[in-house]
């Protein structure tokens, strides 16, 4: 049974009011894979009456309003993806198809989502109960932050949202002390993982420099973002106070991690992993097809590229669930009458990351000024052991009714050749069982330096790993490619950088790149900060930034497009 999306449903449920109601840009699925339904079916679980409004109408009052008003609280969030990259290309061209909106055509998710369903709420229900933000979208813009799509330093969200707190990473546990505290009548504010407004600062908390500060003075602004990232951490991290105008951001600590009990409690909810039939008669959605027989085994990733937010959203802790909860969601697939014994996926955010972690960072938190893995080195606390992950493996792909058990998330090449135990037998059973035709790795670029900067592993352990892959594949009789994920127009990056990847690719890995992304500076992450400072954030020195939009295309083109074999030389005609 689905969370209910319309009166009828409710009232088919005795229900008189919803006591929270979820506002998502996402259409509604049932998934383990959407944090909408997770954190509903959580709240669900603790006794809590809880309803859906996925991809609201934001010029008509009916969808907004059909389910009433909650009794406790709204929950806003603007889907699995922030809304300006799923609507915006690098280049700020319109994107016209959307994954997760039914039909597949990109005409329900409004730029900014988290601002408009707030600013639609409080047009309807005047006085309303608390509204709270949450998800991706909300999580990365919760203090001051560079918007790549206006081009400007933006406030903290909740200073442009008209809600009353947000709820930033995982919140699967904040969400249920939330529920709790505003069915006793209490306040909030005391929870971890919570951002609210206030009057004064808070002064046992660690002050940022104000927005004013940052707007005025890019060295201030890494400043900020460096405390902001060195304090995500629930083991480590001290409350953050931000002075915006004349009030107070707040954030408290972040929440404390689930443990391996918990994180298999929430992937056993009663999810029916379907498109609610509300939605599902509007058109397919495409999101369902990779994301239904799949499987999540861990959150977290202590990868730390430059220009991915997951660190900061997730957290830089592995958090695994058991084998036992991962082979019986394998087998719990043959109830579906579609299941034909194939799981697209068994991973998770970087998929050889399952099942170990540094026993310093569990017991102490995360280090302030020292990486897991930084460019050429990976840090000698941190203990790659792929062994427990070969032995999910084997088990899920020996579940019943499983014919293949694929690897589509991504998999650090560098971490299976710094295993020197089971490194080699991981990708054996990778290339022998768990690959479709090909393997996805993302170098994202072969110069030094834009590596550095990117904070991706030197190239050197590219091609160790390829020479790997290459005699394994030889070895198993197979013939299975590697496809590679590439970067242009990365800070540091310019054209002589492109034609160098470029050569390394057509000389060294013998292949002609068919795709490449032009960077995007999204929220809360060290690339965007690079994008807009000019600076590196490590040495504040000056870095060439690539802003013309053309000259991106160009960086694009160098390594996309096809080298012609060079004309052979006629030489001077002869006479008969």
């Amino acid at each position: 049974m689905f969370l209910p999306t319309t009166r009828a449903e409710m009232d088919k449920l005795g229900w008189d009011a919803c006591d929270v109601i979820i506002v998502s840009g996402d259409t509604y699925i049932d998934s383990p894979y959407i944090g909408t339904a997770v954190i509903g079916r959580v709240l669900e679980r603790a006794g809590y009456r809880v309803g859906i409004i996925a991809q609201p109408d934001v010029e008509n009052p009916e969808d907004i309003t059909r389910l009433g008003e909650p009794r406790l609280f709204w929950g806003v969030n603007g889907g699995s993806v922030d809304s300006m990259v799923a609507n915006y290309t690098a280049s700020k061209k319109f994107r016209k198809t959307d994954d997760y909106t039914p039909g597949g055509q990109n005409t329900r998710r409004p730029d900014r989502a988290v601002l408009v369903y707030t600013n639609l709420i409080r047009r309807h229900f005047k006085e309303t109960v608390p509204i709270v933000l949450g998800g991706i979208e909300a999580s990365l813009r919760r203090i001051t932050h560079y918007d790549f799509w206006s081009n400007k330093l933006r406030k903290p969200i909740l200073f442009d949202a008209k809600a009353d707190y947000l709820i930033y990473g995982m919140g699967e546990k904040p969400i249920l002390a939330l529920a709790e505290a505003l069915s006793k009548g209490e306040s909030p504010e005391p929870l971890r993982s919570l951002c609210y407004i206030a009057k004064e600062p808070r002064a046992d908390y660690l002050q940022l420099p104000s927005h004013d500060e940052v707007s005025r003075d890019k060295n201030r602004l890494i400043d900020q973002f460096d405390a902001f990232y060195q304090n995500n951490d629930p083991i480590s991290a001290q409350g953050l106070c931000e002075a915006v105008d004349n009030r107070y951001l707040v954030q408290n600590p972040p929440a404390d991690y689930p443990d391996e009990a918990e994180m298999d409690s929430f992937a056993q909810l009663p999810f029916t992993r379907e498109v609610h039939p509300y939605y599902a008669m509007q058109g397919a959605v495409r999101a369902q097809e990779t994301i239904k027989f799949s499987i999540t085994t861990h959150h977290g990733c202590w990868g730390e590229c430059n220009f991915c937010a997951i660190g900061v959203h997730q957290g830089r802790t592995i958090r695994t669930r058991s084998e036992a909860s991962i082979v019986k969601e394998a087998e719990s697939f043959t109830a579906f009458k579609d299941y034909k014994g194939i799981i697209a996926d068994v991973g998770g955010p970087t998929a050889n990351m399952y099942g170990y972690e540094c026993d310093k960072k569990l017991k102490k938190g995360t280090c302030d000024e020292k990486r897991c893995v930084d460019h050429e080195r990976l840090c000698k606390v941190m203990h790659v052991d792929h062994t427990r992950n070969i032995n999910l493996l084997r088990q899920v792909r020996n579940a019943k009714g499983v014919k293949k058990a694929f690897v589509a998330s991504g998999v650090r090449y560098d971490l299976i050749t710094a295993d020197r135990q089971q490194g080699y037998t991981y990708l054996k059973e990778m290339v022998k069982h768990h690959i479709s035709g090909q393997m996805k790795v993302a170098p994202e670029h072969t110069d030094d330096r834009v590596l550095e900067l990117m904070g991706k592993p030197g190239k050197q352990s590219l091609i160790d790993f390829k020479k790997l892959y290459d005699k394994l594949n030889k070895e198993e009789g197979k013939n299975q490619f590697l496809t590679y994920y590439l970067i242009a127009a990365h800070p540091g990056c310019g054209e002589k950088e492109m034609q160098e990847l470029k050569r390394f690719t057509t000389q060294e890995l013998r292949m002609n790149p068919e795709q490449a992304q032009i960077f995007t500076p999204t929220p809360s992450t060290y690339s965007a900060l690079m994008y807009y400072t000019g600076l590196d954030p490590k040495t504040r020195k000056p870095i060439f930034v690539e802003r013309d939009p053309d000259k991106k295309e160009k960086q694009k083109r160098i390594v996309v497009e096809k080298q012609q074999p060079p004309k052979r030389h006629a030489g001077p005609k002869r006479s008969r």
